[in-house]
This record gives structure tokens, C-alpha cells and sequence, in this order.
């Protein structure tokens, strides 16, 4: 096990060591260890520690948990790495991605696409580091899109962005124009129409009928916020988001309500939560949970394997049912079977 035990992220690190050993408590087998060491964060002490552990005949390793931390381990070609990142694209082959990627996600939001009926979809992503593993997977998904959209993160750009792609200026106009001809007309009940269009921000179809944010936390909330501004609203478009982790904020955003999201199983993350805050007397980090199920999910793979280290563990079709859903193997890759949860009357709400 490499995580950060020390520096900025050694919390993370050190619920993920508590996390595997209430999984190996559990599983209680002698013949199953655990022995963590020290990224501290950065690929080239994680390529130290890995070295030392593979000197030890360690031929599997849970981490890093940083994507930058597995740039060097292709020296290491004999290790298999279960790495918590959710980033799959740029990862040295002998790595694999254990967290709840992207691919996943959009699966999951296509599965709640197509139940719906949902056909006009426009995607908004951040110019951030993330943009590109969005975009791989929206080309791996094949996921079917009106258009998608870049935005900076930046408050202070990010309204005029939307007022375009919402085409908010066009919206406004065409209300404006119309208020004018009508009071301009002769008809009857001209006076009903005029109150009727003054309740209205806009006027004219937006055009779509969902919109994907790939965006979280405050950023997130910039975004919702900005088009209910152009008179885009969850009453109107499907409100849909990436994997929130269950962020209780949502709540107080009453306007941007509904918005839907996938994630892992809420209530068996919330079970994990409690257990182990009952043994460690605090809260675990949020990836603490994949920690737990890595170590389940090895141990079967080993056991189907009467316990030899080598190629078929990773590469044949497997699938693990852990504590935060199910997870499936093949051909050196992890993907997750997510559950579909809304925000609404400040609840999560499960849908599938």
C-alpha cells in the first residue's frame, strides 16, 4: 500500500490505512497482509517505496492516489498498481485506475438518458486539468451530444460564457420585441398577453433539453447560478452533474433543484462512514471507502486464483461486489456499475 503518510495529503493517506485495515480485520486471513509506505505525494518517493516493497516480493500494490505519483512506475513493469485516482488516461500500462472515473459516470448518466427520454443534451466543462479526461471519455461512451461547451472557472468570465452558449442575449431580445408588438396591435386581449409576457425573463426555445456540468463544490454552484441567470432552470432542462460525493451544500441551492448525479451506493457509504468513525473516533476521507473495497476485491481475485500473483488476475472478466457498489474487471481495467441519485426537496433521492 503507497500513499501519502506525510506532508499535505498524510490524512488521506492515513484514512486509506485505516480503511484496508478494517477490511483486512474482516477478512482475517493470515495469509493476507498489508504493508504501507510513504508516497509523500510525489512520483518519485512513490517509485522509491514501490521499488523497496517489489525487493520484498510485493507483486501488488493498492496506490498512489495521485495520478502524478504513477509517472515512474513503468520501471517497475513486474508490479501491478491499483492506483484511488480516477484519472485513466496518461497512466503508465502497469497501472490501473481503481477510482469512480469518468467513463463510468457517463455511462451511468446515459443509462438515466435513455430512461427518460432525454435526447437533447448539451455538455459545459471546465478549462481545467479534468477537461481532457472528460473529453476521452465522452469519446470512449460514445456518448450522444447536441454540443459541448468550455468555460473558465473564473467568475468573472464564466456569466457572459453562459449567456452565449444559453444565446440569453437572443432570448432577451426576442421578449423585448415581442412585448412591443403587441402593444402595437389591435388585439382584444393585448392587455392579458402584456402581463403575461412580463412575467417572463426570456422568450424562445433554448434548444436542449439536459445540460452535463462536469463540475463540483463552489464551481459548480457558479455554474447553476449563472443560468438561472439566462432563465435556464431545472424546471425547464435536466440538471445533471458528475459524482458529488453526497455534498450536503446542495441543499441550500434550492433554485438549482432538481440536479441529478451518479455516484457510489449513499447508503452504504453512509454504513462505512459510521463503522468507522465507531473504531477511529473520526470521519474517513472520501476515497477511504475505495481503500476498503480494493482490499476485498484483490483477496476474491486472488482466492479465484488460489492465491498466484499473475497476469489472468487483472485480465480476465471478474466482477466484485463491494461496499460501495460493483465493481468490474477486464483486460487491466476497473470500471464501476454507479447508482443515480437526484437533489431535490433537499434530500438525495435515489432513482436507480
Amino acid at each position: 500500500l503507497v500513499v501519502p503518510l506525510s506532508g499535505e495529503y498524510s490524512t488521506i493517506g492515513d484514512s486509506i490505512v485505516k480503511s484496508t485495515r478494517l477490511a483486512l480485520n474482516k477478512i482475517n486471513d493470515e495469509k493476507f497482509e498489508i504493508v504501507p509506505e510513504d508516497t509523500k505525494a510525489n512520483p518519485i518517493d512513490a517509485l522509491k517505496v514501490s521499488k523497496a516493497l517489489y525487493d520484498q516480493g510485493i507483486k501488488i500494490i493498492i496506490g498512489p492516489v495521485f495520478n502524478e505519483s504513477t509517472k515512474y512506475l513503468d520501471e517497475l513493469n513486474d508490479v501491478t498498481f491499483i492506483s484511488l485516482t480516477n484519472k485513466i488516461y496518461g497512466n503508465p500500462p502497469n497501472v490501473i485506475s481503481a477510482g469512480v472515473n469518468a467513463i463510468s459516470q457517463l455511462q451511468t448518466i446515459d443509462k438515466f438518458r435513455n430512461l427518460n427520454e432525454i435526447q437533447r443534451t448539451i455538455f459545459l466543462i471546465p478549462k481545467s486539468d479534468y477537461r481532457k479526461e472528460v473529453e476521452q471519455a465522452i469519446k470512449k461512451t460514445k456518448l450522444k451530444l447536441k454540443d459541448k461547451y468550455f468555460y473558465d472557472m473564473d467568475p468573472t468570465l464564466l456569466t457572459s460564457q453562459i449567456e452565449k452558449v444559453t444565446r440569453y442575449p437572443e432570448r432577451k431580445q426576442n421578449l423585448i420585441n415581442e412585448i412591443e408588438r403587441i402593444e402595437n396591435s389591435s388585439l382584444i386581449n393585448k392587455e392579458k398577453k402584456l402581463e403575461e409576457l412580463n412575467k417572463k425573463d426570456t422568450l424562445g426555445r433554448i434548444g436542449y433539453d439536459s445540460i452535463i456540468i462536469a463540475d463540483f463544490n463552489e464551481s459548480l454552484k457558479s455554474v447553476t447560478t449563472s443560468l438561472l441567470y439566462t432563465d435556464v432552470s431545472p424546471k425547464k432542462v435536466a440538471f445533471i452533474s458528475l459524482n458529488q460525493w453526497f455534498d450536503e451544500t446542495l441543499f441550500r441551492e434550492k433554485t438549482s433543484q432538481p440536479i441529478a448525479f451518479p455516484s457510489i451506493d449513499r447508503e452504504n457509504y453512509f454504513s462505512f462512514r459510521d463503522d468507522y468513525k465507531k473504531i477511529y473516533n473520526e470521519s474517513p476521507s472520501q476515497i477511504g471507502i475505495l481503500g476498503y473495497d480494493l482490499i476485498g476485491l484483490i483477496y476474491y481475485l486472488l482466492l479465484k486464483n488460489d492465491f498466484e500473483v499473475n497476469n489472468k488476475l487483472f485480465t480476465e472478466d471478474n466482477r466484485f461486489k463491494g461496499v460501495s457498489g460493483v465493481f468490474e474487471i477486464n483486460n487491466q481495467k476497473i470500471n464501476h456499475i454507479l447508482t443515480f441519485y437526484r437533489v431535490e426537496d433537499g434530500k438525495f433521492k435515489k432513482i436507480f
